[in-house]
């Protein structure tokens, strides 16, 4: 299990604001910042610790690729947006990834690169049932609730 991760940038201050607004979209919020008046080393997004790191330490313009985890389809959606508004540039629009070519069923995703061309992904993986009720939906069907 990861506890926490992150990248190396080459300007923390104009990352730190495309970060701010894309991982404020689900859900994430600076919670430590080097040093602690004004942030200029490095920051820590998180809820109660950081789980994410952009630092001016590390390698940047690595092409590094990251995914975190979205609650629903809605905010992989404003993610993207939110990401794009900041400064990113779209390499994968929101929706259901193929399966033909290797993802799995269920598997909702948003692709954008930071201002360093990190891949930064978020993805909500439907459970089957999930993914079962929308394709019948479109179609007009109600699933089955009996076996």
């Amino acid at each position: 299990m990861i506890d926490h991760t992150g990248i190396g940038v080459a300007d923390v201050a104009r990352s730190a604001a495309f970060y701010d607004a894309a991982l404020g979209a689900i859900g994430l919020r600076r919670v430590v910042q080097l040093p602690e008046k004004d942030g200029a080393d490095a920051v820590g997004y998180g809820i109660d610790y950081p789980v994410f790191w952009i630092d001016r330490f590390h390698p940047h313009s690595v092409k590094q690729h990251t995914a975190f985890a979205a609650r629903s389809r809605a905010e992989v959606n404003a993610f993207y947006a939110t990401a794009l508004k900041a400064g990113g540039t779209d390499n994968g629009w929101p929706g259901l990834r193929d399966t033909a070519k290797g993802y799995p069923p269920g598997y909702y995703a948003a692709f954008v690169h930071d201002p360093d061309g990190n891949n930064m992904e978020v993805v909500f993986r439907e459970r089957p049932a999930q993914a079962s009720s929308r394709s019948c939906a479109k179609r007009g069907v109600l699933p089955s609730t009996h076996e």
